[in-house]
Formats: structure tokens, C-alpha cells, sequence
């Protein structure tokens, strides 16, 4: 089987630019490139609002392609859902607590290494699947299921 294209322009960065360069001195194509492609961080999340525990569940925002595990309107997305967050190194701080535990920007943010299964280190954006690690195939959308359901739909990360 011919390995998936990969949808981010991973091409002609420098080796392992991400051990040599602070996250906020990041290109804009360095930085789009540490996304893994794993889908989680479109999942809707739950937050105890005691304990400050977020929960993801497998309820996707209406965007998220089950398949691919992309936004199927990326460049215009907020659009159609206002509130979706535009990560960047200058609030990485106040989003990385509910950002996956596996997500690149949040290991990075953490003083963490890439997972082995990274793109950046496989050369294939379909190394996040083989590894289990995204949320191919197994989400719900939110047109589906009422918010006061999510809490029904809590799942452990893949990791």
C-alpha cells in the first residue's frame, strides 16, 4: 500500500530543528509541522471544574474528518466553530494543560522529546495510525450526541 501524502509541508526543514530552537522561535512551517496528525486535540473535552482534570471523550468536533484525522475546513475553520484555538508558542501556557498527552507542542512546551512514532522522526505521516495513537475510526460527531451525553462518551488517550 502507497504510504499516505502528508497534508503538512514537512519538506526542507532542518534536522531535528525542534532539539535546536526554542518553540517560540519556530518558524510558521516548523511550528505547523510538529503537529503528529493523531486528531485528538479535536475532541471535545470535559474539565472538572474542582479538580482541574480534563477528560477527553470521543465525541469530535464536527469538523474533524474520522478518516484522515484533519480539519476538514482548516484554513477557514473558525468560521464554523468560532471557538476553536489557534495554538501558538505565546498561549501554548494557558492551552497545553488540555492539549493531548501525546501532542508535540505540549511534550516540546514540557522540555519533553518527540515520541519515536513522530512523523518529523518516521518521514511518514502515517506512522501516528500504525502506532495507534490517533483517533482513526473510532470517533463520534458532536451532531450526534447531545452535550449533556459527552460525559458517556470519556475514553483513556491513546498513548
Amino acid at each position: 500500500m502507497k504510504p499516505a501524502k502528508d497534508v503538512i509541508d514537512r519538506s526542507g526543514l532542518g534536522k531535528r530543528f525542534w532539539e535546536k530552537k526554542p518553540l517560540d522561535k519556530l518558524s510558521q512551517k516548523e511550528w505547523e509541522a510538529l503537529c503528529d496528525g493523531c486528531g485528538k486535540c479535536c475532541l471535545n473535552k470535559l474539565e472538572d471544574e474542582e479538580s482541574g482534570e480534563v477528560a477527553l471523550t470521543r465525541v469530535a468536533c464536527r469538523l474533524l474528518d474520522d478518516e484522515s484525522c484533519r480539519c476538514c475546513q482548516y484554513p477557514i475553520r473558525h468560521q464554523f466553530v468560532p471557538e476553536c484555538i489557534v495554538l501558538k508558542p505565546d498561549n501554548l501556557d494557558t492551552h497545553a494543560y488540555w492539549m493531548p498527552e501525546t501532542c508535540a507542542y505540549r511534550l516540546l512546551w514540557q522540555g519533553n522529546p518527540l515520541p519515536e512514532w513522530h512523523p518529523l522522526l518516521t518521514g511518514t505521516p502515517d506512522s501516528v495510525h500504525e502506532a495507534g495513537v490517533s483517533v482513526r475510526g473510532w470517533t463520534v460527531s458532536e451532531f450526534e450526541i447531545s452535550e449533556d451525553e459527552w460525559e458517556d462518551h470519556i475514553i483513556e488517550e491513546p498513548t
